[in-house]
């Protein structure tokens, strides 16, 4: 019973309450199961999950856990099989530490659609904005040009187990190394648990190891966030550049500031929608194919790859047009 109790409260976090969810539902039971509750990345996620609801008639909602802890998580999709969903849409925290429970969920009949986990064995298909690769390497060519081609830069990851944010850094150095020979990666790579307070406090470590530093790239949505307030404090805005996944509402106050030089992201909201109308699709017979429009921005020419779709949704912002994507 306690179990239960701490389960619950963790869905309760994400905003959707549970209250009546046994009751019987005139569409289909899809939860939306994502790394962390009440962070803006993925509060901009469940608008979409609650828009697919409104306009489909399912009964779509999301929950998350409380920290950002695989197990945490795992836990949380183990009640999710227990209530008897009939679908799951999973952006994991680790792809690797969910594959028992989400087998489970696959034996059990359920519908699995995972996001930001190409490698994912147990889903029905991952859905990917984009090549994560070529995402990072979009970051990394913003950030050399920025240096001038030239100097230290060090790069942040929400978990060392993530494997987009581990493929967009990845890409970002291979493309460095083929392109900048004159810029160089320094230390490791700094992990941040999705948590802006701890990216501020490694951007701090990273500036005085390293006090001729020119370049950062953050992963989480919130590293460039904490990496710009470690910039501010040191007045260093003019001296070096940073970029990173985030969202306007989470870092525009420090790309307004020059604190922070620009942003790239897809927007979590049409991301969420899309999941789910995946998991319709599949539980409906319906068949992916390579070049299908999905019917939502940047997904209108997917990629098929196997079990990994790719769109193409895609943005870079800077302080020059992020009045456009007001989220």
């Amino acid at each position: 019973m306690k179990k239960r109790t701490l389960l619950l409260a963790s869905a309760l976090v994400a905003g959707t309450a549970l209250s009546g969810y046994a009751a019987s539902h005139s569409g289909k039971d899809i939860a939306t199961v994502v790394k962390i509750a009440g962070i803006q990345w993925f509060n901009r996620m469940e608008e979409g999950v609650k828009k697919f609801a409104e306009e489909s008639g399912n009964n779509a909602f999301q929950v998350g856990p409380a920290q950002a802890d695989p197990q945490q998580q795992a836990a949380l999709i183990e009640d999710m099989i227990a209530q008897g969903v009939n679908a799951l849409a999973v952006v994991p925290m680790s792809p690797e530490a969910l594959e028992p429970v989400l087998k489970r969920a696959m034996d059990a009949g359920i519908t699995v659609i995972t996001h930001e986990a190409a490698a994912q064995q147990n889903t029905n298909y991952d859905l990917e904005a984009f090549v994560n690769e070529d995402f990072g390497a979009n970051l990394m060519e913003q950030l050399a040009t920025c240096m001038g081609g030239e100097g230290e830069y060090a790069v942040f990851v929400g978990s060392l187990t993530s494997q987009t944010h581990n493929q967009w850094v990845d890409g970002g150095i291979a493309h460095q190394k083929a392109n900048y020979p004159n810029m160089t990666l320094v230390g490791d790579k700094n992990e941040t648990a999705d948590d802006a307070e701890k990216a501020y406090t490694k951007a701090q470590e990273v500036l005085r190891a390293y006090p001729n530093i020119k370049g950062m790239q953050g992963s989480a949505s919130t590293d460039v966030a904490g990496i710009g307030r470690a910039i501010e404090e040191r007045g260093k805005e003019d001296d070096t550049c940073i970029f990173g996944t985030s969202l306007p509402s989470i870092a525009g106050q420090y790309l307004d500031t020059g604190a922070v030089d620009g942003i790239g992201f897809w927007d979590p909201a049409v991301a969420g929608e899309a999941m789910n109308k995946l998991a319709v699709m599949v539980m409906d017979g319906g068949t992916v194919t390579d070049g299908m429009d999905l019917g939502l921005p940047g997904y209108e020419n997917i990629t098929l790859d196997g079990k990994v779709i790719y769109g193409s949704a895609w943005v870079n912002v800077n302080k020059a047009n992020m009045a456009d994507y007001p989220f």
